[in-house]
Protein backbone atom coordinates (compact mmCIF):
# COMPACT_ATOMS: atom_id res chain seq x y z
CA UNK A 1 0.00 0.00 0.00
CA UNK A 2 2.83 2.24 0.87
CA UNK A 3 4.21 1.61 -2.12
CA UNK A 4 1.45 2.35 -4.00
CA UNK A 5 1.01 5.79 -2.42
CA UNK A 6 4.73 6.68 -3.21
CA UNK A 7 3.75 5.80 -7.21
CA UNK A 8 0.69 7.62 -7.51
CA UNK A 9 2.38 10.73 -5.50
CA UNK A 10 5.19 10.38 -8.12
CA UNK A 11 3.14 10.40 -10.89
CA UNK A 12 1.11 13.03 -9.53
CA UNK A 13 4.27 15.41 -9.35
CA UNK A 14 5.32 14.15 -12.84
CA UNK A 15 1.67 15.36 -13.94
CA UNK A 16 2.25 18.71 -12.88
CA UNK A 17 6.01 18.90 -13.60
CA UNK A 18 4.41 18.22 -17.32
CA UNK A 19 1.72 20.97 -16.89
CA UNK A 20 4.15 23.78 -16.08
CA UNK A 21 4.13 25.83 -18.76
CA UNK A 22 7.13 28.55 -20.21
CA UNK A 23 6.95 30.86 -22.07
CA UNK A 24 9.83 32.07 -24.05
CA UNK A 25 10.46 36.04 -25.54
CA UNK A 26 13.25 36.39 -28.27
CA UNK A 27 14.72 39.80 -26.81
CA UNK A 28 16.81 42.25 -28.87
CA UNK A 29 19.52 42.92 -26.60
CA UNK A 30 20.69 42.53 -23.28
CA UNK A 31 19.51 44.27 -20.26
CA UNK A 32 22.00 47.02 -19.07
CA UNK A 33 20.78 46.10 -15.63
CA UNK A 34 18.29 45.41 -13.55
CA UNK A 35 17.77 48.38 -11.63
CA UNK A 36 14.47 50.46 -13.00
CA UNK A 37 15.96 53.76 -11.81
CA UNK A 38 19.22 54.85 -14.27
CA UNK A 39 18.01 53.09 -17.27
CA UNK A 40 16.03 54.59 -20.39
CA UNK A 41 16.82 52.35 -23.16
CA UNK A 42 13.44 50.67 -23.03
CA UNK A 43 12.34 47.57 -24.66
CA UNK A 44 14.13 44.49 -23.58
CA UNK A 45 15.77 47.12 -21.04
CA UNK A 46 12.69 48.14 -19.30
CA UNK A 47 11.03 44.76 -19.82
CA UNK A 48 13.74 42.99 -17.73
CA UNK A 49 12.74 44.72 -15.23
CA UNK A 50 8.77 44.65 -15.74
CA UNK A 51 8.30 41.65 -14.03
CA UNK A 52 9.71 41.81 -10.97
CA UNK A 53 8.48 45.37 -10.29
CA UNK A 54 5.33 47.43 -9.29
CA UNK A 55 5.18 51.16 -9.73
CA UNK A 56 2.87 53.74 -7.49
CA UNK A 57 0.45 54.54 -10.01
CA UNK A 58 -1.21 53.01 -12.86
CA UNK A 59 0.81 52.60 -15.50
CA UNK A 60 -1.28 52.09 -19.45
CA UNK A 61 -0.60 48.86 -20.22
CA UNK A 62 -2.97 48.57 -23.49
CA UNK A 63 -5.12 51.16 -24.99
CA UNK A 64 -7.57 50.58 -22.44
CA UNK A 65 -6.18 48.92 -19.96
CA UNK A 66 -3.59 49.70 -16.85
CA UNK A 67 -1.37 47.68 -14.43
CA UNK A 68 -2.86 48.21 -11.21
CA UNK A 69 -0.59 50.14 -8.84
CA UNK A 70 1.14 49.81 -5.21
CA UNK A 71 -1.39 52.96 -3.94
CA UNK A 72 -4.91 51.53 -3.69
CA UNK A 73 -5.92 55.68 -3.78
CA UNK A 74 -4.44 58.91 -3.85
CA UNK A 75 -5.74 62.36 -2.35
CA UNK A 76 -4.66 65.91 -4.25
CA UNK A 77 -4.71 69.22 -2.52
CA UNK A 78 -6.83 72.16 -3.76
CA UNK A 79 -3.74 73.49 -4.73
CA UNK A 80 -2.56 70.85 -6.59
CA UNK A 81 0.79 70.71 -4.61
CA UNK A 82 0.00 68.02 -2.06
CA UNK A 83 -0.40 64.31 -2.82
CA UNK A 84 -1.08 61.68 -0.34
CA UNK A 85 -1.21 58.10 -1.31
CA UNK A 86 -2.70 55.67 0.75
CA UNK A 87 -0.56 52.38 -0.14
CA UNK A 88 -1.84 48.80 -0.37
CA UNK A 89 -1.27 46.17 2.31
CA UNK A 90 -0.18 42.86 2.07
CA UNK A 91 2.28 43.25 -0.45
CA UNK A 92 4.63 40.43 0.17
CA UNK A 93 8.56 41.30 -1.49
CA UNK A 94 10.51 38.72 -3.33
CA UNK A 95 12.73 36.49 -1.75
CA UNK A 96 15.97 34.93 -3.39
CA UNK A 97 19.03 32.88 -1.81
CA UNK A 98 20.42 35.61 0.02
CA UNK A 99 17.54 37.64 1.22
CA UNK A 100 14.06 36.86 3.18
CA UNK A 101 12.06 39.75 3.40
CA UNK A 102 10.58 40.05 7.15
CA UNK A 103 8.15 42.30 6.10
CA UNK A 104 5.86 43.45 3.50
CA UNK A 105 6.01 46.74 1.13
CA UNK A 106 5.61 50.10 2.83
CA UNK A 107 5.97 54.00 2.90
CA UNK A 108 9.55 53.21 3.51
CA UNK A 109 10.10 52.07 0.34
CA UNK A 110 8.63 54.20 -1.49
CA UNK A 111 10.70 57.11 0.36
CA UNK A 112 13.56 54.95 -0.21
CA UNK A 113 13.23 54.55 -3.93
CA UNK A 114 12.95 58.41 -4.20
CA UNK A 115 15.55 59.85 -2.40
CA UNK A 116 18.21 57.76 -3.67
CA UNK A 117 17.85 59.41 -6.53
CA UNK A 118 17.29 63.14 -5.89
CA UNK A 119 19.81 63.38 -2.58
CA UNK A 120 23.51 63.21 -4.28
CA UNK A 121 25.25 61.93 -0.99
CA UNK A 122 22.74 59.22 -0.20
CA UNK A 123 24.79 56.34 -0.21
CA UNK A 124 22.64 54.49 -2.63
CA UNK A 125 22.77 57.04 -5.13
CA UNK A 126 26.09 55.49 -6.82
CA UNK A 127 26.41 52.77 -5.36
CA UNK A 128 27.89 51.64 -8.91
CA UNK A 129 30.38 53.97 -9.92
CA UNK A 130 28.83 56.16 -12.77
CA UNK A 131 25.39 55.56 -12.36
CA UNK A 132 22.68 58.56 -14.01
CA UNK A 133 19.40 59.13 -13.42
CA UNK A 134 18.58 60.36 -16.47
CA UNK A 135 14.48 60.28 -16.19
CA UNK A 136 14.72 62.03 -12.62
CA UNK A 137 17.35 64.41 -13.67
CA UNK A 138 15.59 65.28 -16.95
CA UNK A 139 12.07 65.89 -15.28
CA UNK A 140 13.23 68.17 -12.88
CA UNK A 141 12.07 66.07 -10.28
CA UNK A 142 14.65 67.13 -7.32
CA UNK A 143 13.07 70.47 -8.10
CA UNK A 144 9.50 69.54 -8.52
CA UNK A 145 9.45 67.24 -5.47
CA UNK A 146 10.11 69.56 -1.93
CA UNK A 147 9.48 66.88 0.44
CA UNK A 148 8.52 63.12 1.24
CA UNK A 149 6.74 62.37 4.50
CA UNK A 150 5.71 58.79 6.00
CA UNK A 151 2.22 59.69 7.36
CA UNK A 152 2.45 55.56 8.75
CA UNK A 153 2.97 52.91 7.44
CA UNK A 154 0.63 52.31 4.39
CA UNK A 155 0.43 56.43 3.73
CA UNK A 156 2.57 58.77 2.39
CA UNK A 157 2.78 62.45 1.68
CA UNK A 158 4.40 64.74 -1.47
CA UNK A 159 4.71 67.88 -1.14
CA UNK A 160 5.64 69.93 -5.07
CA UNK A 161 7.11 73.27 -5.19
CA UNK A 162 4.05 73.69 -7.50
CA UNK A 163 1.05 72.35 -9.35
CA UNK A 164 2.51 69.66 -12.11
CA UNK A 165 -0.70 68.26 -14.69
CA UNK A 166 1.88 65.31 -15.70
CA UNK A 167 3.12 64.08 -11.94
CA UNK A 168 0.95 61.21 -11.69
CA UNK A 169 1.87 59.85 -14.97
CA UNK A 170 5.67 60.20 -14.24
CA UNK A 171 5.62 58.46 -11.30
CA UNK A 172 3.92 55.74 -12.97
CA UNK A 173 7.31 55.05 -14.97
CA UNK A 174 10.12 52.26 -14.74
CA UNK A 175 12.52 54.53 -13.14
CA UNK A 176 10.53 55.16 -10.26
CA UNK A 177 9.46 51.31 -9.79
CA UNK A 178 9.50 50.61 -6.43
CA UNK A 179 12.22 48.74 -4.59
CA UNK A 180 12.95 47.78 -1.34
CA UNK A 181 14.41 49.18 1.09
CA UNK A 182 15.33 46.39 3.49
CA UNK A 183 17.15 44.19 0.60
CA UNK A 184 19.18 47.43 0.35
CA UNK A 185 19.86 47.84 4.02
CA UNK A 186 20.65 44.21 3.84
CA UNK A 187 22.91 44.30 0.95
CA UNK A 188 24.82 47.22 2.03
CA UNK A 189 25.24 45.25 5.69
CA UNK A 190 26.74 42.50 3.54
CA UNK A 191 29.10 44.80 1.18
CA UNK A 192 27.45 43.47 -1.82
CA UNK A 193 25.28 46.57 -3.19
CA UNK A 194 25.72 45.42 -6.57
CA UNK A 195 23.25 42.89 -6.44
CA UNK A 196 20.40 45.63 -6.11
CA UNK A 197 21.09 46.06 -9.70
CA UNK A 198 22.17 42.25 -10.83
CA UNK A 199 19.70 40.04 -8.48
CA UNK A 200 16.62 41.94 -8.20
CA UNK A 201 13.78 41.93 -5.86
CA UNK A 202 10.32 43.45 -6.54
CA UNK A 203 6.48 42.88 -5.31
CA UNK A 204 5.77 42.05 -9.25
CA UNK A 205 3.76 38.74 -11.02
CA UNK A 206 7.24 37.23 -11.99
CA UNK A 207 10.57 36.77 -9.43
CA UNK A 208 13.83 36.78 -10.83
CA UNK A 209 15.76 33.73 -10.79
CA UNK A 210 19.02 34.41 -13.13
CA UNK A 211 20.52 35.86 -15.93
CA UNK A 212 23.38 34.52 -18.56
CA UNK A 213 25.39 37.59 -19.47
CA UNK A 214 24.40 37.92 -23.10
CA UNK A 215 21.97 34.91 -23.05
CA UNK A 216 19.35 34.52 -20.75
CA UNK A 217 16.98 36.02 -18.34
CA UNK A 218 15.01 33.61 -16.44
CA UNK A 219 12.03 34.28 -14.15
CA UNK A 220 9.32 32.34 -12.72
CA UNK A 221 5.86 32.92 -11.40
CA UNK A 222 5.94 35.22 -8.09
CA UNK A 223 3.44 32.48 -5.92
CA UNK A 224 2.44 35.24 -3.53
CA UNK A 225 1.67 38.24 -6.18
CA UNK A 226 -0.73 40.68 -4.81
CA UNK A 227 -2.88 41.10 -8.04
CA UNK A 228 -3.91 38.23 -10.69
CA UNK A 229 -1.40 35.66 -11.16
CA UNK A 230 0.44 35.00 -13.98
CA UNK A 231 -1.09 32.08 -16.26
CA UNK A 232 2.70 30.63 -17.03
CA UNK A 233 4.72 29.12 -14.33
CA UNK A 234 8.41 30.51 -16.04
CA UNK A 235 9.14 33.12 -18.26
CA UNK A 236 12.25 33.63 -20.07
CA UNK A 237 14.17 35.94 -21.92
CA UNK A 238 16.24 34.56 -24.89
CA UNK A 239 18.38 37.29 -25.75
CA UNK A 240 18.62 37.38 -29.68
CA UNK A 241 20.64 40.36 -31.14
CA UNK A 242 19.60 39.46 -34.87
CA UNK A 243 16.27 40.02 -36.09
CA UNK A 244 16.70 37.10 -38.68
CA UNK A 245 17.52 34.92 -35.83
CA UNK A 246 14.76 35.84 -33.73
CA UNK A 247 12.61 34.97 -36.35
CA UNK A 248 14.08 31.66 -37.17
CA UNK A 249 13.69 31.48 -33.78
CA UNK A 250 9.89 31.97 -33.59
CA UNK A 251 9.32 29.65 -36.54
CA UNK A 252 10.84 26.54 -35.26
CA UNK A 253 8.77 26.85 -31.81
CA UNK A 254 12.09 27.88 -29.76
CA UNK A 255 10.28 31.34 -28.63
CA UNK A 256 6.77 32.13 -28.46
CA UNK A 257 6.70 35.86 -29.25
CA UNK A 258 9.98 38.23 -30.60
CA UNK A 259 10.71 42.13 -30.76
CA UNK A 260 11.46 44.01 -33.31
CA UNK A 261 11.12 42.24 -36.61
CA UNK A 262 12.88 43.30 -39.85
CA UNK A 263 10.69 45.51 -41.72
CA UNK A 264 11.38 43.26 -44.92
CA UNK A 265 9.81 40.57 -43.04
CA UNK A 266 6.66 41.37 -42.05
CA UNK A 267 4.82 40.43 -45.10
CA UNK A 268 6.24 36.52 -44.54
CA UNK A 269 5.16 36.77 -41.34
CA UNK A 270 1.34 37.35 -42.40
CA UNK A 271 1.41 34.70 -44.58
CA UNK A 272 2.90 32.48 -42.19
CA UNK A 273 -0.03 30.31 -40.73
CA UNK A 274 1.86 29.32 -37.85
CA UNK A 275 2.16 32.80 -36.88
CA UNK A 276 0.29 35.81 -36.35
CA UNK A 277 1.21 39.43 -36.24
CA UNK A 278 0.28 41.96 -33.64
CA UNK A 279 0.41 45.52 -35.03
CA UNK A 280 -0.20 49.22 -33.43
CA UNK A 281 0.52 53.07 -34.29
CA UNK A 282 4.10 53.45 -32.42
CA UNK A 283 4.07 56.43 -29.91
CA UNK A 284 7.42 56.91 -30.92
CA UNK A 285 10.17 59.07 -33.29
CA UNK A 286 13.43 58.39 -33.95
CA UNK A 287 15.25 61.79 -34.61
CA UNK A 288 18.93 62.86 -35.37
CA UNK A 289 20.11 65.27 -32.52
CA UNK A 290 23.20 67.60 -33.67
CA UNK A 291 25.54 68.51 -30.52
CA UNK A 292 23.72 72.77 -30.93
CA UNK A 293 26.97 73.40 -28.49
CA UNK A 294 29.77 72.69 -31.03
CA UNK A 295 30.60 74.37 -34.00
CA UNK A 296 28.60 74.89 -36.59
CA UNK A 297 26.14 73.16 -35.59
CA UNK A 298 25.26 75.88 -32.92
CA UNK A 299 24.23 77.80 -35.77
CA UNK A 300 20.22 76.81 -36.68
CA UNK A 301 20.18 78.27 -40.36
CA UNK A 302 23.33 75.37 -40.40
CA UNK A 303 21.07 72.72 -38.93
CA UNK A 304 18.26 73.59 -41.14
CA UNK A 305 20.70 73.11 -44.07
CA UNK A 306 21.69 69.99 -43.53
CA UNK A 307 18.18 69.02 -42.54
CA UNK A 308 17.00 70.06 -46.37
CA UNK A 309 20.15 67.24 -48.00
CA UNK A 310 18.45 64.26 -46.17
CA UNK A 311 15.88 62.51 -48.22
CA UNK A 312 13.56 61.66 -45.25
CA UNK A 313 11.09 59.50 -47.90
CA UNK A 314 14.01 57.28 -49.24
CA UNK A 315 15.05 56.52 -45.52
CA UNK A 316 11.06 55.67 -44.83
CA UNK A 317 11.59 53.57 -48.11
CA UNK A 318 14.42 51.64 -47.66
CA UNK A 319 14.86 51.14 -43.74
CA UNK A 320 11.47 51.43 -42.24
CA UNK A 321 10.18 49.45 -45.72
CA UNK A 322 7.20 51.86 -45.35
CA UNK A 323 6.23 50.75 -41.98
CA UNK A 324 6.44 54.48 -40.51
CA UNK A 325 5.50 57.71 -41.18
CA UNK A 326 7.90 60.35 -42.13
CA UNK A 327 8.58 62.78 -38.91
CA UNK A 328 8.35 66.36 -38.88
CA UNK A 329 7.70 66.86 -34.94
CA UNK A 330 9.66 65.11 -31.79
CA UNK A 331 5.55 64.55 -30.94
CA UNK A 332 4.20 61.73 -32.45
CA UNK A 333 0.47 62.28 -34.43
CA UNK A 334 -0.85 59.60 -32.18
CA UNK A 335 0.13 62.15 -29.15
CA UNK A 336 -2.76 64.75 -28.10
CA UNK A 337 -1.31 68.67 -28.53
CA UNK A 338 0.98 67.38 -31.95
CA UNK A 339 1.23 70.59 -33.87
CA UNK A 340 0.05 69.12 -37.49
CA UNK A 341 -0.17 72.73 -38.72
CA UNK A 342 3.95 72.79 -39.22
CA UNK A 343 5.37 72.11 -42.43
CA UNK A 344 8.26 69.86 -42.44
CA UNK A 345 11.74 70.78 -44.05
CA UNK A 346 11.87 70.44 -48.02
CA UNK A 347 14.16 67.89 -49.42
CA UNK A 348 16.38 70.93 -51.66
CA UNK A 349 19.60 69.94 -51.63
CA UNK A 350 20.54 72.94 -54.14
CA UNK A 351 18.81 75.13 -51.22
CA UNK A 352 20.66 73.22 -48.48
CA UNK A 353 24.17 73.77 -50.53
CA UNK A 354 23.98 77.68 -50.99
CA UNK A 355 22.29 77.98 -47.40
CA UNK A 356 25.53 76.16 -46.04
CA UNK A 357 27.46 78.43 -48.13
CA UNK A 358 25.54 81.93 -47.13
CA UNK A 359 26.81 80.96 -43.44
CA UNK A 360 30.17 80.26 -44.54
CA UNK A 361 30.41 76.61 -44.59
CA UNK A 362 32.57 74.74 -46.69
CA UNK A 363 34.35 71.20 -46.46
CA UNK A 364 32.27 70.43 -43.57
CA UNK A 365 33.36 67.31 -41.57
CA UNK A 366 31.46 65.81 -38.97
CA UNK A 367 30.53 62.56 -37.48
CA UNK A 368 26.88 60.33 -37.92
CA UNK A 369 26.63 58.17 -34.96
CA UNK A 370 24.36 54.72 -35.72
CA UNK A 371 23.20 52.78 -32.85
CA UNK A 372 24.46 48.82 -32.59
CA UNK A 373 20.62 47.92 -31.83
CA UNK A 374 17.17 47.58 -33.34
CA UNK A 375 14.64 49.82 -31.70
CA UNK A 376 11.17 50.28 -32.19
CA UNK A 377 11.71 53.98 -33.89
CA UNK A 378 14.56 52.66 -35.39
CA UNK A 379 14.99 49.22 -37.46
CA UNK A 380 18.38 50.03 -38.88
CA UNK A 381 20.25 52.70 -37.63
CA UNK A 382 23.67 51.82 -40.06
CA UNK A 383 21.52 51.59 -42.75
CA UNK A 384 20.09 55.02 -42.01
CA UNK A 385 23.35 56.36 -41.33
CA UNK A 386 24.94 55.39 -45.00
CA UNK A 387 22.04 57.15 -46.71
CA UNK A 388 22.04 60.66 -44.63
CA UNK A 389 26.18 59.89 -45.54
CA UNK A 390 24.98 59.64 -49.40
CA UNK A 391 22.48 62.67 -49.28
CA UNK A 392 25.27 65.05 -47.29
CA UNK A 393 27.89 64.19 -49.86
CA UNK A 394 25.73 65.75 -52.48
CA UNK A 395 26.10 69.07 -50.79
CA UNK A 396 29.93 69.18 -49.59
CA UNK A 397 29.42 67.52 -46.55
CA UNK A 398 31.79 64.78 -45.56
CA UNK A 399 30.41 62.50 -43.55
CA UNK A 400 32.28 59.39 -41.21
CA UNK A 401 29.98 57.01 -39.57
CA UNK A 402 30.75 56.06 -36.07
CA UNK A 403 29.44 53.18 -33.87
CA UNK A 404 30.12 51.71 -29.67
CA UNK A 405 28.65 49.18 -28.11
CA UNK A 406 24.77 50.23 -26.87
CA UNK A 407 25.82 51.29 -23.27
CA UNK A 408 28.67 52.71 -24.15
CA UNK A 409 27.23 54.31 -27.03
CA UNK A 410 24.19 55.92 -24.38
CA UNK A 411 26.74 57.03 -22.19
CA UNK A 412 29.24 58.76 -24.81
CA UNK A 413 26.31 60.30 -26.54
CA UNK A 414 25.56 62.34 -23.68
CA UNK A 415 29.26 63.74 -23.03
CA UNK A 416 29.54 67.52 -23.21
CA UNK A 417 31.18 68.78 -25.93
CA UNK A 418 30.49 65.33 -28.00
CA UNK A 419 31.49 65.13 -31.47
CA UNK A 420 29.07 64.31 -34.26
CA UNK A 421 25.07 64.09 -34.45
CA UNK A 422 23.55 60.72 -32.84
CA UNK A 423 20.87 58.89 -34.67
CA UNK A 424 18.71 57.65 -31.32
CA UNK A 425 14.90 57.96 -30.82
CA UNK A 426 12.38 57.82 -27.96
CA UNK A 427 8.90 55.42 -27.25
CA UNK A 428 6.60 57.65 -24.65
CA UNK A 429 6.41 55.96 -21.27
CA UNK A 430 3.11 57.46 -19.82
CA UNK A 431 0.77 58.95 -22.76
CA UNK A 432 1.59 62.60 -21.79
CA UNK A 433 3.40 65.13 -23.90
CA UNK A 434 5.84 66.03 -21.44
CA UNK A 435 7.09 63.00 -21.53
CA UNK A 436 8.89 63.59 -24.95
CA UNK A 437 9.37 67.45 -24.81
CA UNK A 438 10.63 67.88 -21.30
CA UNK A 439 12.62 64.83 -21.34
CA UNK A 440 13.86 65.27 -24.64
CA UNK A 441 14.60 69.16 -25.50
CA UNK A 442 14.53 70.82 -22.09
CA UNK A 443 16.82 72.91 -20.43
CA UNK A 444 17.23 70.95 -17.35
CA UNK A 445 17.85 67.99 -19.78
CA UNK A 446 20.47 69.53 -21.30
CA UNK A 447 22.65 69.55 -17.75
CA UNK A 448 24.73 66.43 -17.03
CA UNK A 449 22.80 63.67 -16.44
CA UNK A 450 19.82 64.75 -18.89
CA UNK A 451 18.71 62.78 -22.14
CA UNK A 452 18.62 65.75 -24.33
CA UNK A 453 21.11 64.57 -26.49
CA UNK A 454 21.05 67.92 -28.66
CA UNK A 455 22.35 69.72 -25.63
CA UNK A 456 19.88 72.23 -27.08
CA UNK A 457 18.42 75.06 -24.61
CA UNK A 458 15.85 77.09 -25.66
CA UNK A 459 14.62 79.00 -22.46
CA UNK A 460 11.05 80.27 -24.24
CA UNK A 461 11.05 76.83 -25.69
CA UNK A 462 11.78 75.61 -22.23
CA UNK A 463 9.53 78.93 -20.75
CA UNK A 464 6.41 76.96 -22.20
CA UNK A 465 6.69 73.77 -21.22
CA UNK A 466 7.03 75.10 -17.58
CA UNK A 467 3.95 76.76 -18.19
CA UNK A 468 2.01 73.90 -19.18
CA UNK A 469 2.96 71.65 -16.40
CA UNK A 470 1.80 73.94 -13.93
CA UNK A 471 -2.23 73.98 -15.40
CA UNK A 472 -4.53 71.14 -15.32
CA UNK A 473 -6.11 72.35 -18.20
CA UNK A 474 -5.73 69.90 -20.85
CA UNK A 475 -7.15 73.01 -23.90
CA UNK A 476 -4.41 75.36 -22.65
CA UNK A 477 -2.00 72.90 -22.26
CA UNK A 478 -2.57 71.85 -26.03
CA UNK A 479 -1.83 75.54 -27.31
CA UNK A 480 1.56 75.54 -24.79
CA UNK A 481 2.62 72.77 -26.44
CA UNK A 482 1.87 73.70 -29.77
CA UNK A 483 3.56 76.93 -29.69
CA UNK A 484 6.50 74.80 -27.97
CA UNK A 485 6.78 72.33 -31.58
CA UNK A 486 6.89 75.75 -33.52
CA UNK A 487 9.70 77.00 -31.41
CA UNK A 488 11.95 73.33 -32.24
CA UNK A 489 10.82 73.10 -35.69
CA UNK A 490 12.49 77.36 -36.24
CA UNK A 491 15.76 76.25 -33.67
CA UNK A 492 15.96 72.27 -35.89
CA UNK A 493 18.25 70.90 -33.05
CA UNK A 494 17.52 67.19 -34.17
CA UNK A 495 16.47 65.63 -38.12
CA UNK A 496 13.12 64.52 -37.26
CA UNK A 497 13.33 60.96 -39.33
CA UNK A 498 10.16 58.66 -38.51
CA UNK A 499 7.35 57.47 -36.56
CA UNK A 500 7.16 53.74 -36.66
CA UNK A 501 4.29 51.38 -36.23
CA UNK A 502 5.11 48.84 -33.89
CA UNK A 503 4.65 45.11 -35.08
CA UNK A 504 5.05 42.11 -32.50
CA UNK A 505 5.22 38.93 -33.83
CA UNK A 506 3.73 35.72 -32.23
CA UNK A 507 3.01 31.93 -32.16
CA UNK A 508 -0.64 30.99 -33.32
CA UNK A 509 -1.14 29.64 -29.92
CA UNK A 510 -0.51 32.56 -28.01
CA UNK A 511 -3.14 34.76 -26.19
CA UNK A 512 -3.23 37.30 -23.48
CA UNK A 513 -0.62 39.62 -24.65
CA UNK A 514 -1.40 43.61 -25.26
CA UNK A 515 0.48 45.69 -27.24
CA UNK A 516 1.21 48.64 -24.84
CA UNK A 517 1.23 52.22 -27.07
CA UNK A 518 4.08 52.81 -24.69
CA UNK A 519 6.45 50.13 -26.24
CA UNK A 520 6.68 48.16 -22.68
CA UNK A 521 6.56 44.16 -23.30
CA UNK A 522 4.18 43.09 -20.07
CA UNK A 523 3.73 39.31 -19.82
CA UNK A 524 1.09 38.66 -16.67
CA UNK A 525 -1.74 37.79 -19.04
CA UNK A 526 -0.07 35.73 -21.74
CA UNK A 527 -0.46 32.60 -21.85
CA UNK A 528 0.03 29.45 -24.24
CA UNK A 529 -2.89 27.48 -25.49
CA UNK A 530 -2.50 23.84 -25.76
Amino acid sequence: MKKLLIFASALAMSAAVAEAKTFVYCAEASPEGFDPAPYTAGGTFDASAHPVYNRLTEFVKGTTEVEPSLAESWDISEDGKEYTFHLRQGVKWHSNDSFTPTRDFNADDVIFSFERQANADHPWHQYIPGLTYEYYSSMSMSELIEKIEKVDDYTVKFTLTEPAAPFLANIAMPFVSIVSKEYADSLEESGNMAALNNAPIGTGPFQFVNYQQDAVIRYKKNPDYWGTAPLVDDLVFAITPDAAVRLQKLKAGECHLMSYPAPADLEAIKADPNLQLGEQAGLNVGYLAYNTTVEPFDNPKVRKALNMAINKEAIIGAVFQGAAEPAKNPLPPTMWSYNDAIEDDPYDPEAAKKMLEDEGVTDLKMQIWAMPVQRPYMPNARRTAELMQEDLSKVGVDVEIVSYEWGEYLSKSMEAGREGAVILGWTGDNGDPDNFLSVLLSCASADEGGANRAFWCNEEFSGLLSEATRTTDQEERTKLYEEAQVIFKEEAPWFTIAHSTTYVPMAKGVTGFVISPLGDYVFDTVDIAE
